[in-house]
């Protein structure tokens, strides 16, 4: 019997929980027994996450297990922040080497690459940075070098964005240097995209009011199409990705006048 490991944080919560949506995803259910198994943690620990994934709409709990559920594609952002984190940092890198010296104008919206970008903003100096975010300003609120202006709005659970009309008629008022903006999908043919219709339109108007727009996307987003768009990708000056995307929907989205960057990560 495999031992039972001690993952009291939120960060290995997000570990077991990626592995049980990961399972879902591709076999359509779970063993509660074997997914324990799998992980060294108890039954009981596992039963727990798949309570709070159900609670959540996630999945459906069945006698000794989950079945996935239909439609419940959009990974809470809580759930995704050690998913990837070296391409994200990597790519956090080398979406700060376009940005000017001085006073400067940025926007960032949710997510967990551009949580590395603020994380690496919050060194400058100088800089205003605009989000309608509630992690990126958590982020960035102690921080005494960035002035912060969050927008206001209804805040969506699974993303931490500030949607709906105050935080349209915040950001509809700001003039921004450059957008970092986090996607759920991109592709030469169809856009920017996204999970949720009200969040594709806060993002489009944030990526409407600046001069410059930096989609930052880890590989696994490059070729998706989500249900709601948000701009063509005619509206995207540079997308920053990794090295796993897809060379061939980079190359279609290269032939649209979009500078695309491919972030380099550190070899251990």
């Amino acid at each position: 019997m495999a031992a039972v490991s001690p993952w009291p944080t939120a960060a290995q919560q997000s570990r077991r929980v990626s592995a049980i949506l990961a399972r879902l995803a591709s076999a359509g259910s779970v063993s509660i027994g074997a997914i324990a198994t799998e992980l060294g943690v108890s039954s009981a620990t596992i039963r727990r996450d798949l309570t709070a994934l159900e609670e959540q709409n996630l999945l459906t709990r069945t006698h000794g297990g989950a079945v996935a559920r239909e439609g419940a594609a959009e990974l809470p952002v809580r759930y995704r922040a050690g998913q990837g984190q070296q391409q994200k940092q990597a790519i956090a890198r080398a979406a700060m080497r376009g940005l000017p010296a001085g006073p400067y104008v940025v926007a960032v919206n949710g997510g967990t690459t551009t949580r590395e970008v603020a994380r690496l903003l919050a060194s400058r100096t100088e800089l205003t940075v605009v989000t309608n975010a509630l992690n990126i300003a958590m982020e960035l609120a102690m921080r005494p070098r960035v002035r912060l202006v969050v927008t206001g709005g209804r805040a969506r659970n699974r993303s931490c964005e500030l949607v709906g009309p105050w935080a349209e008629r915040t950001l509809g008022s700001i003039n921004i240097g450059t957008a970092f903006i986090g996607v759920d999908g991109i592709s030469a043919r169809n856009g920017v995209s996204t999970h949720d219709e009200v969040e594709a339109r806060i993002n489009a108007i944030m990526i409407e009011r600046s001069r410059r727009v930096v989609v930052v996307a880890d590989g696994t987003k490059i070729g998706r199409n989500l249900l709601a768009h948000v701009v063509p990708v005619s509206a995207v000056d540079e997308l920053i990705t990794d090295s796993g995307a897809d060379a061939t929907e980079l190359a279609a989205i290269r032939a649209r006048n979009v500078t695309v960057t491919i972030a380099d990560t550190p070899v251990r």
